[in-house]
This record gives C-alpha cells, sequence and structure tokens, in this order.
C-alpha cells in the first residue's frame, strides 16, 4: 500500500509518503523554497518524497489530502449568513479564491501533480480526511501505545477547532469536539496579534514571552477575570465560549477589535518592533496561564471519556511545550505522547496514516522502540559531493575528518571554548524543530552564549530562550524529569540545586534586567522562570548528535548542549548544504560543520552579502 499525504493552502504545506505501511518521508515546502510556512503546493516536498521512496504517481495507491475543503466552505458560507451583514468585504474578498481554487480542489491537485511528471487522472484516487481526524491520526498511529486518548487543539480545521478521540488497535473515534468560532487557539492567537506578534507564526514568542511576567503582580488577576467575564465562558471540561463582540476573525481581517482590547486591559496594541514593557509581559503570563488551565480540563475530561491511561497529542496548540509540561505533571495520564510536527505540516503526515488504517483498514504495528517517528529525521540527506561542491562554488576552505571520533572531539573543543558551531548531518528534520541535524549549538555554561546567539546569530528579540540538547541517559541529572522528549515539546524545570539565588525584588526588575541575571550553572538554557525545553538525544535516533554531546561531556563534563534551529529571523531552518553555508557567512557563527566537514570563519572567502537575508526573509 502506498500513500502521499499532503497538507497546502492554509500555512506550512508539507508532503509524506507511505510505501508498504513503512514511513519513508516527510517535508514541509519552505524548507524547498526558501519562504517561511509556505502555503502553496508542495510540489518540491511531494517530488522529494516520491524520489526518496522510489515511485511514481501511478504506483500510489492513494493520494490523501488533509482536510475536508467543501465542509470548510460551508463553514465560510454559514459563518458569514450569521455574522452578516458584518464582514461583507472580507466576503468578497474571499469568495474568487474559494471560486477558483479551493471549491475545485481535486482538479487543482490533479493539475500540480501532474506538474511533476505526467500519470492516469482517470485512476488516481484522491482522499480528504477531516482536518482534526488527520491531526489525531498524526499523533495516535506512530505512538507507542496501543490504546490512547487523543487530544487536538488548534485554530480551526472546517468545523471542529479542538477534538477528544480514542485510538484502539487501528481504529479512531471522535467522542467530542468544539466548534468554530469558540477556540483555544483562536484565542491565543488573538492575544499574539494583540502583543504584536505574528498570527501562526509568532506564537511561540508568546509563550517565551509569559515567564518574564510577574506572577505577584495584581495586574495577573484583573488580566485573568478581564478574559473570563468579558472574553471567555469556561466550561469544567474545558469546552469554551468567546464573545464575539471583542474578536473580529470570524468575518473580518484582524484577529481582534483594537478598540475594545484596549480598552479591555488598559494600553494599545503593540507595534512589532516596540520595546517590550511590564504590561506586556504580564499580560502575555495571562493568557498562557488560562491556556493551561484550559489544556488541563481537555486532558482530564480527555482521561475521563476514554478510561485510557495514554495520551496522544496534535494539533497547533500541543507546540505549547509549557502546556504540555503541566499536562505531563499533573499526572492525569502514565505517559504522552506529542506529535513533532504538530501543526498544519503534519496533517500531510496523518492524512497518510488515516488513509492506511482507517480507509484501507491495514492493521497498525504498535512501535516497538521510542515511537513510529524515526526522531523525526525524515527529510533531505545530503552527500560529501554536495558538500564539495559548495565549498568549490564559494571558493570556502574546509578541513575534511576521515574518523567523526575526531569531529566530534574537535567540535566539542571549539564549543567549550565558546564559539558557536553551525552543525549540519543527516536527514533534515520534519516539523518545527531543530533536533540535531539542522542545529546551531553552544556551550549551555557560557553566561553570554544565549546574547550572543540572539542579537549575533538569530538577529531576534533577545528575551527569547534557547533549548538544551541533553543525553537521554543523564536528563535527571540536570532537571526535575526523568522520562523523555525527544522533539522539544516539553518544559521541565532545572533542578534545584544548579539553581542560584535571585534577588528579593527580581520580580519587578526591568524586562532586560531579568534576562541577564545568572540564574543556574547552565545559564544559556535556564529561562527566567528556572524552566528549559528539553531535548533528550537517544544514541539510536542519532548516534552521531548523541556522540558530540558525549565528546562534549568528556572534554566539561556536561552532558548538554545549547540547541537553536539553524536559521535567522524570518528564514525557514536550512536545508541544503548550501543554505547551512550561505545562513553561516550571513551571520557572526563561528565555524560550520556540514557532514565530515569543518569550515573555520576566519579562514572563508570574504561574504558580500551579510546584510541580504534581511530583504530576503520577511521578518516573523
Amino acid at each position: 500500500m502506498n500513500i502521499l499525504g499532503i497538507s497546502a493552502y492554509y500555512h506550512d504545506s508539507a508532503a509524506a509518503i507511505l510505501r508498504d505501511g513503512h514511513l519513508i518521508a516527510a517535508a514541509q515546502e519552505e524548507r524547498f523554497t526558501r519562504k517561511k510556512h509556505d502555503p502553496g503546493f508542495p510540489t518540491n516536498a511531494v517530488r522529494f518524497c516520491l524520489e526518496e521512496a522510489g515511485l511514481t504517481l501511478d504506483q500510489l495507491d492513494a493520494v490523501a489530502f488533509y482536510d475536508k475543503p467543501l465542509l470548510k466552505f460551508e463553514r465560510l458560507l454559514e459563518t458569514y449568513y450569521a455574522f452578516a451583514p458584518r464582514g461583507l468585504r472580507s466576503f468578497w474578498a474571499g469568495m474568487p479564491v474559494w471560486l477558483r481554487e479551493k471549491m475545485f480542489l481535486k482538479r487543482a491537485l490533479r493539475e500540480e501533480l501532474g506538474k511533476i511528471m505526467p500519470f492516469d487522472r482517470r485512476k488516481l484516487r484522491l482522499l480528504f480526511p477531516e482536518h482534526h481526524l488527520s491531526h489525531a491520526a498524526s499523533a495516535f498511529y506512530p505512538a507507542p501505545f496501543e490504546e490512547a486518548a487523543i487530544l487536538t487543539v488548534d485554530g480551526v480545521g472546517e468545523w471542529a477547532t479542538a477534538s477528544i478521540c480514542h485510538g484502539k488497535g487501528k481504529e479512531i473515534s471522535i467522542l467530542k469536539e468544539l466548534r468554530f468560532p469558540h477556540s483555544l487557539g483562536l484565542l491565543y492567537s488573538a492575544f499574539t496579534y494583540f502583543l504584536g506578534f505574528r498570527v501562526n507564526s509568532g506564537e511561540y514568542k508568546l509563550m517565551g514571552l509569559a515567564p518574564y511576567g510577574n506572577p505577584h503582580s495584581p495586574d495577573i488577576a484583573r488580566y485573568l477575570d478581564t478574559i473570563r467575564t468579558e472574553l471567555v465562558d469556561l466550561r469544567p471540561d474545558g469546552s469554551l465560549w468567546l464573545n464575539q463582540r471583542y474578536f473580529d476573525y470570524a468575518t473580518g481581517l484582524r484577529m481582534v477589535r483594537d478598540a475594545d482590547w484596549e480598552r479591555l486591559f488598559g494600553f494599545p496594541k503593540r507595534k512589532p518592533e516596540d520595546a517590550l514593557e511590564a504590561h506586556h509581559c504580564n499580560l502575555g503570563l495571562a493568557i498562557q496561564q488560562f491556556t493551561e488551565e484550559v489544556v488541563l480540563r481537555m486532558a482530564r475530561e480527555a482521561q475521563r471519556l476514554t478510561g485510557a491511561r495514554n495520551l496522544c497529542l496534535a494539533g497547533g496548540v500541543a507546540l505549547n511545550c509549557v502546556a504540555n509540561g503541566k499536562i505531563q505533571q499533573a499526572g492525569i495520564f502514565d505517559q504522552v505522547f506529542i506529535q513533532p510536527a504538530a501543526g498544519d505540516a503534519g496533517g500531510s503526515l496523518g492524512a497518510t496514516l488515516a488513509a492506511e488504517h482507517i480507509f484501507f483498514q491495514k492493521d497498525r504495528p504498535v512501535p516497538a522502540q521510542l515511537d513510529g517517528m524515526q526522531g523525526s529525521y525524515l527529510g533531505p540527506a545530503f552527500s560529501d559531493l554536495e558538500v564539495q561542491r559548495v565549498a568549490r562554488k564559494y571558493g570556502a576552505p574546509c578541513r575534511h575528518f576521515d574518523r567523526f571520533d575526531d569531529l566530534a572531539t574537535e567540535t566539542a573543543a571549539l564549543l567549550a571554548a565558546g564559539n558557536v558551531v553551525g552543525w549540519v548531518q543527516g536527514r533534515m528534520e520534519f516539523g518545527p524543530r531543530a533536533l540535531g541535524n539542522r542545529s546551531i549549538l553552544g556551550d549551555p555554561r557560557n553566561a553570554e552564549m544565549q546574547k550572543k546567539l540572539n542579537l549575533k546569530i538569530k538577529y531576534r528579540e533577545s528575551f527569547r530562550p534557547f533549548a538544551p540538547s541533553v543525553q537521554a541517559e543523564r536528563v535527571a541529572e540536570y532537571f526535575d524529569y526523568a522520562g523523555i522528549s525527544p522533539y522539544m515539546l516539553l518544559v521541565h524545570p532545572v533542578r534545584a540545586e544548579r539553581r542560584l539565588p535571585l534577588p528579593a525584588n527580581y520580580d519587578t526588575l526591568p524586562v532586560r534586567d531579568k534576562l541577564y541575571h545568572l540564574r543556574s550553572d547552565l545559564p544559556s538554557i535556564t529561562h527566567i522562570d528556572f524552566s528549559a525545553r528539553i531535548q533528550t538525544v537517544h544514541r539510536e535516533t542519532n548516534p552521531r548528535y548523541w556522540s558530540l554531546i558525549e565528546a562534549f561531556r568528556q572534554k566539561t563534563g556536561v552532558a548538554v548542549v545549547v540547541n537553536t534551529s539553524f536559521n535567522v529571523r524570518g528564514e525557514p531552518i536550512v536545508c541544503t548544504p548550501e543554505d547551512a553555508y550561505r545562513c553561516f557567512m550571513r551571520t557572526e557563527m563561528d565555524y560550520l560543520v556540514v557532514g565530515d566537514y569543518l569550515f573555520d570563519k576566519k579562514n572563508q572567502p570574504e561574504w558580500k552579502e551579510r546584510d541580504g537575508w534581511k530583504e530576503e526573509f520577511v521578518l516573523d
């Protein structure tokens, strides 16, 4: 059974492919086109998946698309009718696109696939699982559980904005849904917008900003009271009703009614480059706390309805790793699995799996190892020849290592000396996180590393934290956590004995002063609330990255490195050796390792496009 899955036409387009029941490849289109969150048809990702699987379109049993466009169109029409005459301008702006493209999606898909290669259009079977079923399938089928509760939460699919399902064997039963316009994901995005970040891109910035709020400030209680009394009616089961008087996303062109929100919270909408002040941080903390409360209620309801001891999570809200950590710490479930590509990109994978197990009724083998995602290393790899071509193209001196152990030892020494190293190995990660194959690395002991990475490498807001990659078997030496977190989707505290005392007035300090106060003996990965977004590195899924961390441990006694995605602000994560070299030269990165080759910035020819990325990539 050969099945291609596609997600497209909203954001984060992607493709995934199964051959004979095995997950062969998956990738986001943005990595090929270099357009962040690219919503277009994933031509390059589809071509890559077919080539990786060794298949033609005529050899596919089905192509599965990640949602039902006609059901989504129904929601659009009913919403405009319900809110009429509000939103008439938005209605007339949106209708031509729907009538031209999305109403005739089957034809559009066949046309786009035909540009990749010829195929018999009469024989191609197209399947359209619902959006939240695709999310649920992406989380449950790769999970190492025979049975589990499944919780999916995002902005909106067709009608559903959240769902509770029960997975058992190869069956998924939908038990409960929350429906548009009432949505936790859209609520969080509304605050993302009001606090000056980009919707569908900046939600993780809001999550990182929240800990800068003062938990003892009376503003927090006031903001939470406003959310509960004016904006949201929250029910015991986690379902919620949003007061549409204050929102504009249902029929308008913005998330919220700015003037009403300014009156509610007492300050104007923040512009993207405005300084972050205490009230911004406090509002960020308030909505994060509210989100955690909602997600916990939903998780408890999922456990009550299913009786399951395991939980699977997907949907954009499942990328809120702080909320995920709170679910785990609450002890509602024995084990939690989160789909690493939890957002819409992962819908392509979910669509293939739903087709395999629900439509075609193929048996589902429960993964024997960590899970069925292969560490999420499902994208393109590269050869030594490709690295050599890049070196020749740019006249770039580099050093080749015959033994990986020597390269790991050398790189560990460079990290320990305070250098920033780009690290590109093997297959690219699927999902929004760099997991050690397309990463920028640093020394977590270095108090200046966070500032250097943010301001001189990533060119992004200084408040944003960095994640630790830690050897899986040593995680409990550094964090109040003894489990696994292979996909950087769980937040847990740094161990108490590693923390440093804070001044009595710490909570009232300005953002910048909080940021640069030493908080632990691993300052570059300890967020201001003593938390860390952990990636456990497993020898069986990424032996090279594990070995590098082992070399760093042998050198320093610390089995942790700083890991951030290999890109500058507004750029997708690098895919090819050439992407990596260009990003390396545009920044103040010190060294670059690609496969078995080491590039030293001091030896490279002058780069004349240093600031070109600022025009090439729209800031997120």
